[in-house]
């Protein structure tokens, strides 16, 4: 008779013959040759979750992303795009942001912003808006100033209107960043942020599933980018009050902060040049 475990133990053979390439890649992390944290908190720094299809198997590894943001006009520079690495979608995704940013922080004057974003150590193309949230969420922290938790890995699109949108290998890229917490150490508070809508998805293996209900491994299910800035920051995002201003304290009220730092250094600096040229 056919049970669960028989059919356990075929699924964990079949990886096993084919998962090389994945523990490779785990190994060149765990050797540092792939740079990547899963503790700690930095700014403008954040880990994607990637899915690699290679026809027999597919598995999900974490990514670090990272924003560079500095006063210009260029707006979102997208290094992949900039390198030919990019594919369409994934370059709607980046230009979407610009919308979400100018809808926030653009109303009451232009964005005066240059942000520069990529996907460390990535050498091959990427496509999918399924890491348009982890961008913002880089670019945001560049622009606050506040640090970001590597504990938790991020997934999920966004819309211009800062809506968290579902994304497609939900389960692989869950059980890819557990690999690699499981490598070095459960700390008991890593995990993942994934859209709402992905949690009718879910179909994990039995240790992680294990490990969530232990309390080792957290999946939070956000709805919109306020609520996942708040997961990862630790301070709350922050509505717009009636004269349009951001409470104090609050993430949006420190973006915005910055931004307006920025626009009044760029008029400073077009100021003293055309004085410069009279």
């Amino acid at each position: 008779m056919v049970q669960g475990k028989h059919v356990r133990q075929a699924v964990d053979h079949k990886v096993h013959r084919l998962n090389l390439i994945q523990e490779r890649i785990q190994e060149m992390i765990a050797e540092g040759a792939l740079l990547l944290e899963v503790t700690g908190s930095v700014v403008g720094q954040v880990n994607g979750l990637a899915v690699y299809d290679l026809g027999d198997i597919s598995f999900g590894r974490p990514t670090r992303i990272t924003a560079q943001t500095f006063a210009g006009h260029d707006g979102v520079i997208n290094i992949e795009r900039e390198a030919s690495l990019s594919g369409r979608t994934h370059d709607k995704g980046v230009l979407i942001l610009s919308g979400y940013l100018g809808s926030k922080f653009g109303q009451d004057r232009p964005l005066t912003l240059s942000a520069s974003l990529a996907f460390e150590q990535s050498y091959d193309g990427v496509d999918g808006d399924s890491a348009s949230s982890t961008e913002l969420y880089a670019i945001l922290s560049s622009l606050s100033g506040l640090p970001l938790q590597q504990n938790i890995a991020v997934t999920g699109s966004v819309n211009q209107k800062g809506e968290i949108q579902p994304i497609g290998g939900v389960n692989q890229k869950i059980e890819g960043m557990f690999e690699l917490c499981r490598q070095g150490g459960l700390t008991g508070d890593q995990g993942v942020m994934i859209p709402h809508q992905n949690l009718r998805n879910l179909m994990l293996r039995e240790e992680v599933v294990e490990a969530i209900r232990e309390g080792k491994f957290h999946i939070y299910a956000v709805k919109t980018i306020s609520e996942g800035l708040e997961v990862l920051t630790g301070y709350p995002a922050g509505e717009p009050q009636v004269d349009g201003t951001y409470p104090e304290g609050t993430v949006n009220y420190l973006v915005a902060k910055r931004l307006l730092e920025l626009n009044q250094s760029m008029r400073g600096y077009y100021g003293e040049v055309l004085a410069g040229v009279n």
